[in-house]
């Protein structure tokens, strides 16, 4: 048995550690109840270590404006804000937690045979628990978008050598419990589309992100982040399984074999097997910018998710201060 306890993790190859636990997850690594996956990371030590990152006082803010993406993508309900009362008192918000800037909660995606996080059933993986808790640790930002052209128009992948390649030219490392901050230059590409454009988008959606396959999820997990961040809608590519080619996404289809789902979609993997928290349209690119500056791609993280029993997702009100 390897706990994180100790200081111990396993390696994706060695995953899993728990007999009978479906193959590539982290099921019990933190125990057979737990709720928090690789947010167990986010130490206190590794809180206070991050807090001697802010120096000149920086702070910016991820969140995008509450009305972007619009329209909403994946057919979400678009937002709605009412000021209330005589001289505008009060006022409601209506929205989908995932039509803007998100936390994609574990019981967001399920995997086809094993179903949630640890065997845990989906109304216990409420994004409650995260917010009860609060988020903070060393943010690690890996501006791919900077570091080579990237089409963000197009589903183009991003694979581990990028990663890689990019934190190389940065001159950053990672550490256990980072949360990766990944700009793909999606969001500054969509402030500059025109209306038209932004309102056929969603019936013609293509995104550049990670490439979904077994190297990608063995970087992940391998690298022991708390979570992962991105200015992208899906982190990874979209549309799923646009990296492969025809006759390779037939033959996974004619395999019918759930396990190789997240060949194509990793969402299938990286919530309900690894337990890695996912987010998505993230406002990055004031952080960018600073850190092409000072050279400087590491800094405080935050994040107070909102604290709805059984959640599903939530905006992220994440900040990155240096």
């Amino acid at each position: 048995m390897v706990s994180s306890s100790d200081g111990a993790l396993p390696s994706y190859d060695d995953l899993p550690i728990k007999e009978g636990a479906p193959a590539g997850s982290s099921w019990g690594v933190w125990g057979d109840d737990d709720r928090f996956g690789c947010l167990n990371l986010l130490t206190p030590a590794r809180a206070a270590a991050a807090a001697k990152l802010v120096g000149k006082g920086a702070v910016f803010a991820l969140n995008l404006e509450y009305e972007l993406p619009d329209p909403p993508l994946f057919g979400r309900q678009a937002p709605q804000h009412d000021v209330l009362g005589e001289g505008g008192h009060d006022d409601v918000l209506t929205f989908n937690t995932q039509s803007s800037s998100q936390w994609d909660g574990f019981r967001h995606v399920q995997h086809p045979l094993h179903k949630h996080y640890n065997g845990i059933d989906d109304a216990h993986h409420g994004i409650d628990h995260w917010a009860t808790r609060g988020l903070a640790g060393r943010a690690v930002l890996v501006d791919v978008a900077r570091h080579r052209d990237i089409d963000a128009s197009t589903a183009e992948p991003i694979t581990p050598e990028d990663l890689d390649a990019t934190l190389a030219a940065q001159g950053t490392t990672t550490e256990i419990g980072d949360i990766l901050l990944l700009r793909t230059g999606w969001t500054t590409w969509y402030r500059n589309l025109d209306e038209d454009a932004r309102q056929s988008l969603p019936q013609q959606l293509k995104a550049p992100g990670l490439r979904p396959g077994t190297d990608m999820l063995r970087w992940l997990w391998d690298h022991h982040l708390a979570a992962v961040g991105s200015d992208n809608p899906a982190l990874e590519i979209w549309p799923p399984g646009s990296h492969l080619t025809k006759e390779q996404r037939d033959d996974i289809r004619a395999a019918d074999d759930p396990e190789r789902t997240p060949e194509i979609f990793m969402h299938t993997a990286l919530l309900p097997l690894l337990g890695l928290p996912i987010g998505e349209l993230w406002d990055l690119d004031a952080l960018a910018a600073d850190c092409a500056a000072d050279g400087v791609y590491v800094g405080l993280f935050t994040s107070a998710p909102l604290r709805v029993r059984a959640g599903v997702a939530s905006p992220p009100n994440a900040l990155v201060l240096k």
